[in-house]
């Protein structure tokens, strides 16, 4: 008797993919885990294994989608449904949004939409009985979704409350405004080159941004690209690049980067001709930025450690650069979660660990060497102030103010003091996923 007899029947084509994605919904929504810790590592779903490069791709989207636009999802959705989403049944929920997500966003068929979020349902216990509910409001938003979507378009309903507040008493309203809808599209991939970056825009078919990073749109695995495998360069986002630039010629000198991985600044500080010593407290990511090096051909010392904790030499270092863990309130653009899963009580949280950091980093520094401290947080608290209140305890250092050339002559991401402060609505492009930056402050600070 054939053996095909017995084998199970094959899986529609892209639920696999979908089925994932609702799980990671899942994951970030109700058990409030990152999606780097969905996507990779130990903590990763054990899904993707089994999943082809395209189908993976299809998932990212569909979670980056759902978490980029959420706030407009669940307007949409509660203007379609009599009761609300069933809070009983999470695969409900996650497929309605999915669907939802393909219908308004992707491009994806609304009637291959709807009847793969159906078959979502259906084959979850808890979940089935919400099928023809799924049916009928996504064959809804095939019908009225866009109007709905147009209808709160000046809204910015995909950025939480609280953190739209905060933003629109810095940054004023309008550029609150800006930075929302910046964040409501999907990034560019953005590479820090070892040379010829304009040789490399152009075997990558992208385009040399006036920092030097090279941007372009990513169709398919990073790993596949031209110069990945011989290390020409690494991803890095633009805004990132531009803080380990701010110590200008580091020929010979001695740097400790005291948050260093994944290792993009390290790279950096190494091409340049630093003598490195990369800290991080956590063995697995020290282990990545040794990869990660390794893959570059760079050198660097690599120290398992808390930097708080950490004695580091007696002679001291001429340069410190300090990549504060912070809100990452300014990766939103290209980690979505992070909107959903900070609280407002983090920002003060994290800057009792920031102010620890720099108090050890004054420690480490030699007479007339440079600190250079940054986050990818968009709060005054984790910015401006932390450098605030560091220059009224530590009378021995002074802030040295970047000048536009050294940041291309982009005057408008430098403060008043000379600080560096990128918005996600810099760099604006005619194509949205062209332009953007994360959202940086750097400051450099010389010890007497």
């Amino acid at each position: 008797m054939p053996s095909q007899r017995f084998a199970p029947p094959s899986e529609v084509p892209g639920l696999a993919a979908r089925r994932i994605a609702a799980d990671i919904v899942d994951g970030v929504l109700h058990k409030h885990r990152t999606l780097d810790d969905q996507l990779d590592g130990s903590g990763a779903h054990p899904g993707l294994k089994t999943l082809a490069d395209r189908d993976r791709a299809l998932m990212r989207r569909l979670v980056a989608t759902v978490l980029r636009r959420l706030g407009t999802l669940g307007h949409v959705l509660s203007r379609l449904l009599d009761k609300g989403i069933p809070s009983e049944a999470p695969r409900a929920q996650s497929a309605l949004l999915i669907g939802a997500a393909q219908i308004l966003w992707m491009d994806v068929p609304d009637h291959a939409a709807v009847d793969l979020s159906v078959r979502l349902v259906q084959s979850d216990r808890r979940a089935a009985r919400y099928a023809g509910l799924v049916n009928a409001v996504l064959r809804r938003c095939a019908r009225e979704g866009t109007a709905l979507v147009e209808e709160v378009a000046a809204q910015s309903l995909d950025l939480p409350p609280w953190l739209l507040a905060r933003w629109s008493a810095h940054y004023g309203e309008a550029t609150a405004r800006e930075m929302a809808r910046a964040l409501g599209h999907e990034p560019s991939l953005d590479l820090t080159v070892k040379s010829d970056a304009t040789q490399w825009a152009s075997r990558l078919h992208g385009e040399t941004l006036p920092t030097g990073t090279v941007r372009m749109l990513l169709h398919g695995s990073v790993t596949m690209l031209p110069g990945f495998a011989e290390g020409q360069w690494w991803v890095q986002d633009a805004a990132a690049a531009l803080p380990a630039r701010l110590f200008g010629d580091v020929k010979g000198k001695s740097i400790a980067d005291l948050c260093a991985a994944p290792g993009g600044k390290t790279a950096q500080l190494a091409h340049a001709g630093a003598h490195v010593t990369a800290i991080d407290r956590s063995p697995a990511r020290v282990a990545r930025l040794r990869e990660n090096l390794a893959r570059l051909s760079l050198q660097a010392e690599t120290v398992v450690a808390d930097a708080v904790e950490w004695a580091g030499p007696a002679e001291g270092f001429d340069g410190i650069l300090v990549d504060a863990p912070c809100t990452s309130t300014g990766t939103i653009r290209r980690h979505p979660d992070v909107a959903w899963l900070r609280q407002e009580s983090d920002v003060t949280a994290m800057t009792v660990l920031q102010q620890r950091l720099l108090r050890k980093s004054v420690t480490l520094l030699k007479p007339g060497g440079t600190l250079i401290y940054c986050t990818c947080s968009l709060e005054p608290e984790e910015g401006e102030q932390a450098v605030a209140t560091l220059l009224a305890a530590e009378p021995a250092l002074r802030r040295v103010p970047i000048e536009a050339p050294e940041v291309a002559g982009l005057s408008e991401i430098l403060t008043p003091e000379g600080d560096l402060r990128t918005l996600p609505s810099h760099l604006p492009n005619a194509d949205p996923k062209l332009g953007g930056l994360d959202g940086f402050f750097a400051a450099r600070l010389v010890k007497s």
